[in-house]
């Protein structure tokens, strides 16, 4: 069955609508979920963090690591930004612990769209210009190609009015559409921000703080334990495919792939969450320096058991037969042998 949703064409048959059951499903159940694993989900939520700092970086073009990141984060004082990607980080982080703490108060509108690209580029030097401001140039989306040029993949809605329409009236359909489910509006208005491309720079980073406070608004806490950042990460070359095979068409183009990537996007960290907790179920039962271990394995995937001597400063035996018994608890695996052996976190 094809329906229209805002301008957008969508193709709603029995797998979408079996998939969003199951994300409903998995909410419905959430509440005794975050009451029974408050102490897990602290901790995952921690790592989320990080990790949705710094995928969502890289994904737009930044070589900073999620360790590089969380000692920022620690370190932090607005002196010692010299760096872009720092800026970078420290404006997404300060942008999404607003949303994190605030989602409950902040409105879909203009102004607060606004508010969050401002606080997003706030340390950014070269974006002092337009940051919180709809873009005053044309700014279409490009790939760069190994020869040095650019290929445009996507033209945005040009700047001025047709860019301040186009917002004012995706905000507008937003609270007005009271029958297209949720979850379905939320990919519905994510991809169309996406498409007008509003802002100057800081477009895709800004969509997934927005997917991110409008899944929250919405009722899906669960959100706060898993990195959506991370997810797209993990898949940006389908992510800009779906995007060019749909934005290609505009206008009044049929979004069905998008859709169904964003929520399969979703069904995969749920999983994910779900395997998490298990892990973290396990390492409750863990000594302090194998709790110690299993963390540092967590954010160094595939280190060695020297290095991990090293930075905990514990004997190396010592280090090994901990290893082991980690192993043996299905709690860590090893890949390699000899010397290029790895350890990472099941």
């Amino acid at each position: 069955m094809s329906v229209l949703i805002h301008t957008l064409h969508l193709d709603l048959d029995m797998k979408l609508l079996t998939s969003l059951s199951k994300i409903d499903r998995f909410d419905a159940g959430w509440v005794s979920i975050e009451k029974r694993e408050s102490f897990s989900l602290l901790q995952l939520k921690a790592i989320a963090t990080i990790q949705s700092i710094g995928a969502s970086t890289r994904i737009e073009g930044s070589l900073i690591t999620d360790d590089e990141v969380a000692l920022l984060i620690e370190q932090f004082t607005s002196a010692t930004l010299d760096k872009r990607d720092e800026q970078e980080v420290i404006g997404y982080y300060e942008a999404m612990d607003l949303i994190t703490e605030n989602y409950k108060v902040i409105d879909i509108s203009e102004n607060q769209i606004k508010f969050i690209h401002h606080v997003l580029l706030k340390y950014v030097e070269k974006d002092q210009w337009h940051r919180g401001s709809y873009k005053q140039v044309s700014n279409v989306v490009a790939a760069d190609m190994f020869d040095g040029t650019k290929h445009v993949l996507h033209h945005t809605t040009e700047p001025g009015l047709a860019t301040e329409d186009a917002m004012m009236s995706l905000i507008a359909w937003y609270h007005t559409d009271k029958e297209t489910l949720p979850l379905i509006k939320i990919a519905v208005f994510v991809y169309e921000f996406l498409s007008i491309h509003p802002f100057q720079d800081g477009n895709g980073r800004l969509s997934r703080l927005l997917s991110t406070l409008l899944l929250l608004k919405q009722g899906y806490t669960w959100i706060h334990y898993m990195s959506f950042e991370h997810e797209i990460e993990q898949r940006k070359n389908e992510y800009y495919s779906v995007l060019m095979k749909t934005q290609r068409n505009r206008p009044s183009e049929n979004i069905t792939e998008w859709l169904m990537y964003f929520i399969s996007c979703l069904l995969n960290m749920q999983v994910k969450l779900m395997k998490s907790l298990e892990a973290s179920n396990v390492a409750i039962s863990l000594s302090q320096r194998e709790h110690q271990m299993v963390t540092f394995i967590q954010y160094h995937a595939g280190c060695s058991s020297s290095s991990i001597s090293l930075k905990l400063q514990i004997p190396l035996p010592t280090i090994k037969k901990s290893l082991n018994t980690l192993i043996n608890k299905n709690i860590i695996m090893k890949s390699g042998i000899g010397k290029s052996t790895g350890y990472f976190v099941k």
